[in-house]
């Protein structure tokens, strides 16, 4: 058994395992691993300007490679600053590693009635417990490898998600006997996993339906089930919704694809799901945002619910059929069936007829300036050439689910369950390492873009193409429209109180190409597609090179449609009020 300094083996141990990239930001509680990775250098360490920030791109990483993400950060602050990017994680199902130092084992206060023994020890374990899968700590150096098998095996299975790993500095620089790390098998997708009743109830309750959908949501990308889902989907043939976190699992060219369903979702797409006799649900919480708050009204369909947490299902929606299952599993198990498809060609022309008489594009109404579904459209168009596009949160988070057009190749990545502003620059860095230098496309909001905008840094330093898209509203604009709807538009934080750099010097002062559009001026539609057309030419002169354009959107521009709170799924604003304040 060859001897190993535990900081080296770890390195070792990542590199095993697949793991290309480590996100971080240095500290002295990291100095015998930084030093490990320094002399390796199997595995490539990326440093970034804030904690968060390498959470957040080890979280993109992950999401594209489906090899756990792995990011490091000292005792202390540097471990606190990781929490949001790890529940980040824990909500959107990410198999990520969290690596964090701490103080030598003798510096640390165990059962003494203190708050503090050594300089920056900080309990982290106790702290990221509920928003992990696990929260281990060395103790012992000879038990590093079998910490680091967990860590992982746990990381990846069942559900997936995040587990912290803490290191005391004194249990890293100790040498000590291990075993050489070996990669542990891929799981691969199994049919005899499914009971084989659960799919003859799922094709018979399709093939006796007239009006049946399927809803894909985010278990699918999360249980890298995307490509035998989309196999499945084609077998059964039934028209498909998809959830925020769904949205890329289907092209827009796909005949099967009907749009996004939820709080801000197309509404033709929550007008088919009103209708819909049956539904089957594929790796989808059916939270708030999905469903409303009319969960007995939703429950009114039959409901055939896949996924892999049986916590999950019959949770908020009552009465469904329960199918704990990897969503990848029960795909597979339905290729193995015979198809039950009946003739839908009547519900797809209505489906069809909903889209034409609801377009995204002219839902918001004598806007004074950019449409915001409509750029986003052109955005898309524009953007063939971006292996994924990674969205921040807000306002413009909703848009470019309701518009934003790729096709069955590109990935959308965005913060779901956490729900986290500066999530996309950060992200977007790990994706776009994940993809090999290949495009991506960043599109954030002004208020959200602040949050870690330290990272045009990191995107400087590694020329990563990155094409930074920063729809700027002059406001924190879902917030602020919140207050339109609850509290007699005062807008306190939101705009009084709040302003914005002008983005483009920011990113030429990064040493970035920039350019800024503002089209309130311009009253002629012709003349606004002119300027935005000239500028996405512009922003993907050089697909190779980061690039930042600044738009101008309208302050008082509204995310529409969006349900009415209170309301079935069908009754959407502006055309339909909310009976209550949203709580959510």
């Amino acid at each position: 058994m060859p001897d190993y300094k535990v900081s080296d083996y770890v390195v070792r141990y990542l590199a095993s395992q697949g793991v290309t990239h480590v996100f971080e930001l240095c500290g002295g509680m990291l100095a015998h691993l930084l030093d490990s990775f320094s002399r390796q250098r199997s595995v490539r360490l990326v440093s970034m300007h804030h904690e968060q920030g390498a959470g957040f791109a080890a979280d993109g990483h992950a999401r594209i490679t489906g090899v756990p993400g792995v990011a490091m950060a000292t005792s202390g602050p540097g471990a606190t600053n990781l929490l949001t990017a790890i529940g980040s994680c824990y909500f959107d199902s990410t198999p990520a590693v969290f690596i964090t130092g701490q103080v030598n084992r003798n510096e640390m206060k165990g059962t003494r009635a203190i708050r503090q023994l050594g300089f920056q020890e900080t309990d982290i374990i106790s702290m990221a417990r509920p928003i992990t899968k696990a929260s281990l700590q060395v103790t012992d150096p000879g038990s590093v490898g079998s910490t680091l098998d967990l860590a992982f095996e746990t990381a990846l299975s069942g559900r997936p998600g995040p587990v912290l790993v803490d290191l005391p500095m004194d249990v890293q620089r100790t040498v000590v006997g291990l075993p050489d790390p070996a990669r542990r098998a891929v799981r691969s997708h199994d049919s005899r996993r499914v009971a084989p009743a659960h799919v003859e109830a799922v094709l018979a309750a399709l093939h006796e339906a007239e009006r049946p959908l399927v809803l894909v949501g985010g278990g699918v990308r999360s249980g890298r089930a995307a490509e035998i889902c989309r196999k499945a989907l084609e077998h059964l043939g039934a028209p498909v919704v998809h959830s925020l976190m769904g949205l890329d699992v289907l092209g827009h060219e796909n005949p099967l694809r009907v749009g996004m369903i939820g709080s801000y979702g197309n509404r033709w797409a929550n007008q088919a799901l009103g209708e819909s006799e049956v539904l089957l649900v594929l790796g989808s919480r059916l939270d708030i945002r999905q469903t409303g708050t009319d969960t007995t009204g939703f429950a009114r369909r039959t409901i055939l619910h896949v996924d892999v947490d049986a916590g999950e299902i019959n949770n908020r929606v009552m009465g469904t059929y329960p199918i704990v299952a990897d969503v990848g599993d029960f795909c597979a198990a339905v290729l193995d069936a015979p198809p039950a498809r009946r003739d839908w060609a009547r519900w797809n022309r209505h489906l069809d007829e909903l889209r034409a008489r609801w377009p995204d594009t002219r839902e918001l109404k004598g806007l004074p300036g950019l449409n915001p579904n409509i750029f986003l459209r052109a955005l898309g168009k524009a953007s063939r050439a971006a292996a994924a596009f990674v969205v921040d949160v807000g306002q413009h988070q909703m848009w470019s689910g309701q518009s934003l057009c790729f096709d069955g190749t590109q990935r959308f990545l965005t913060s779901g369950g956490m729900g986290s502003m500066g999530f996309a620059l950060p992200a977007a860095v790990g994706a776009a390492l994940g993809l090999g230098g290949r495009s991506v496309v960043v599109v954030a909001g002004d208020g959200g873009f602040q949050v870690n905008i330290q990272e045009l840094q990191t995107v400087v330093r590694n020329r990563l193409p990155l094409k930074i898209v920063v729809m700027n509203n002059r406001s924190h604009g879902m917030v602020r429209q919140f207050q339109e709807s609850y509290f007699e538009s005062r807008f306190q934080s939101t705009v009084l109180g709040y302003d914005a750099p002008d983005f483009a010097k920011v990113a030429a002062a990064y040493g970035i190409a920039s350019r800024r559009i503002e089209t309130k001026e311009l009253k002629d539609g012709a003349e606004q597609d002119r300027v935005v057309s000239e500028a996405l030419a512009w922003l993907w002169e050089d697909p190779s090179v980061p690039a930042l354009l600044e738009v101008g959107i309208p302050t008082m521009a509204n995310a529409y449609p969006k349900l009415a709170f209170g309301r079935p799924i069908t009754e959407m604003e502006p055309d339909s009020k909310p009976l209550d304040m949203e709580g959510t």
